[in-house]
């Protein structure tokens, strides 16, 4: 069986046959999955999804570039999702630059970048970090806050093989969905090759991203094995190896989700 960290079935774009194609995942080899709230709103809809499954867990949490959403009351709400007993990780945060270029606007970034991560460290669960053109402030929050003490993923990787290690060097997991099997994907096929597997995790961050032969289309879980074959050749491996041994990377970090209950 695939673990799955990182979707969004919460999406408009799986409004028309979410049911079906979250129905059919078990059957096809991926449970458990974790959906990522990225806002206030997607965060309420990922925890009514984990009710609904026996095999979704929920991350609770606000994107960079959704943090409009936040204020005392609204962080206070989420503070108490953190202990609801399906939500097994505080994400997505973090920083994002590319969309987001004004001073003010990377600096309140920042500031609830921290705030979530401390709320992670209070709660005892692991984080789910997005960042993107953010590498050196991502990293100097990081330090900032102690993450070290503070377990957890850079999801959907886009920096150097020396950031990932920097990364791992922390005590984190570095996130890796369909991009590896892009053409022209040459630093995340580099970073794969550099890092150990027993630091990588699987993720389709769906319905984005999806991996080639079907890049450009609504991804889903569905897909990883996609990505368990790329990995599995840049590092030549079997896929068997790729499949159990990011499956168990997977159950360490996040712990409150027991192999045996999915």
């Amino acid at each position: 069986m695939i673990f799955e960290t990182h979707a969004h079935y919460d999406d408009e774009r799986f409004s028309g046959d979410c049911e079906e194609v979250l129905t059919d995942l078990p059957d096809k080899g991926i449970s458990p999955v974790i959906n990522v709230g990225a806002s206030i709103e997607t965060t309420k809809k990922t925890l009514a999804l984990a009710q609904a499954y026996d095999f979704i867990y929920a991350a609770v949490g606000v994107h960079p570039s959704d943090i409009g959403d936040l204020n005392e009351d609204t962080f206070a709400w989420l503070k108490e999702q953190t202990k609801q007993a399906k939500t097994v990780a505080v994400g997505e945060i973090g920083l994002d630059y590319y969309w987001d270029k004004e001073p003010e606007i990377q600096e309140r970034q920042r500031y609830w970048f921290a705030r979530q991560m401390e709320l992670a460290k209070e709660s005892g669960l692991p984080v789910i970090i997005h960042s993107r053109d953010a590498a050196e402030d991502t990293m100097r929050v990081m330090n900032q806050v102690h993450a070290e003490e503070v377990p957890g993923v850079v999801h959907c990787y886009s920096y150097s093989p020396e950031m990932a290690k920097e990364f791992i060097r922390m005590g984190y997991y570095i996130g890796v969905g369909g991009v590896v099997t892009f053409k022209n994907a040459k630093k995340l096929v580099h970073t794969v090759e550099e890092i150990p597997l027993e630091r990588i995790l699987l993720e389709t961050d769906c319905p984005y991203m999806a991996p080639e032969p079907h890049r450009g289309t609504r991804n889903d879980s569905r897909n990883i094995p996609y990505i368990i074959d790329k990995i599995a050749e840049i590092k030549g491996i079997t896929p068997e190896l790729v499949e159990s041994t990011t499956r168990k990377n997977a159950f360490t970090l996040f712990t409150k989700i027991k192999e045996e209950a999915v």
